[in-house]
């Protein structure tokens, strides 16, 4: 149990999932071929969790006293595993995720994208070590990485494949992939801000610069509120633009309900946020919105496979 604390396995489990499925519920469901296959796309996935959880593992390393402040029961590194023992974990994570991407890059005939796995494995090196304790940087980062994990689909399944006959379906295709790295960029955008409110205490006394640091519990919040607003306003005119038709009510619906009325609620809520236990609820939410946000290109999927 300690070993997966010191992964994150809940995140991982997430993100492999949310690339399951985007291939299952989404590019499996049209009538394109695919550059990988069944178990060189389980590879990617493996390749992605890999360098994530290399990820964790280093900045659990580098969070030891901010963690011991601010989520005590959380604490892995030096607590129930040695810190010489977490590097190696750390390592070994890491090569075997840039191996399997440098084995996949040359799979698709595009060894030169071997050096995206290389890039995101180094950048959440710098993150954990140096970038986090910038102001915004870290938030950045950490959201965009979460993004690209939805777009190395596109880059591995879809443009190999790509050409003049297939591309204007290709690019539709990668075009929505790019609508759903949008959305997650932007959620979990907010969700750091949100855990930076959360963590506020401890990370003052690292001496951190974080935006509730340097603006304050208050201003943030009411900050965040504005951001929320963000999302709303893009999920009504993608609902709008695109779902708003008899044919795709259920998808409207599900929009409404499991991604739209849950960012209504965070709105009202983080307006009213003042303490740890608040944050970390609201939190909560904006992953479960992220979840169901993901899970809508499947409902969709089958929506216009069954209707349209």
């Amino acid at each position: 149990m300690n070993y997966l604390k010191l992964i994150r396995y809940q995140n991982l489990l997430m993100l492999a999932l949310m690339q399951l499925i985007f291939r299952y519920g989404f590019l499996e469901l049209q009538n394109i071929p695919l550059a990988l296959a069944d178990w060189q796309y389980i590879l990617l996935v493996l390749a992605t969790a890999c360098i994530a959880a290399g990820g964790y593992i280093i900045n659990n390393i580098f969070d030891v006293e901010t963690d011991t402040e601010n989520k005590p029961e959380n604490v892995v590194v030096s607590k129930f595993i040695s810190e010489t023992k977490a590097y190696n974990l750390y390592i070994g994570f890491t090569v075997i995720g840039v191996a399997m991407g440098f084995y996949l890059s040359n799979v698709i005939g595009k060894p030169s994208l071997a050096s995206i796995f290389i890039v995101i494995a180094a950048t959440l090196y710098f993150y954990a070590t140096s970038l986090k304790q910038s102001l915004l940087i870290g938030n950045f980062i950490v959201a965009l990485l979460l993004a690209f994990s939805v777009i190395i689909i596109g880059i591995f399944d879809l443009f190999p494949l790509t050409n003049e006959e297939n591309r204007p379906v290709m690019g539709l295709l990668f075009g929505i992939l790019l609508d759903y790295a949008i959305f997650a960029f932007i959620i979990n955008f907010i969700r750091e801000i949100v855990k930076d409110l959360q963590d506020v205490e401890g990370d003052s006394i690292q001496e951190m610069s974080t935006l509730p640091i340097v603006l304050g519990i208050n201003r943030t919040a009411k900050l965040v509120f504005v951001l929320s607003f963000i999302p709303v306003i893009l999920i009504l005119n993608y609902i709008n633009t695109n779902l708003f038709s008899s044919e795709l009510l259920f998808g409207t619906l599900y929009g409404l309900v499991f991604i739209l009325a849950p960012l209504l609620y965070f709105i009202v809520k983080i307006w009213l946020a003042t303490t740890t236990q608040d944050f970390h609820h609201l939190s909560t939410v904006l992953k479960w919105i992220l979840f169901f946000g993901i899970l809508s290109i499947v409902v969709i999927s089958l929506n216009i496979k069954y209707n349209a």
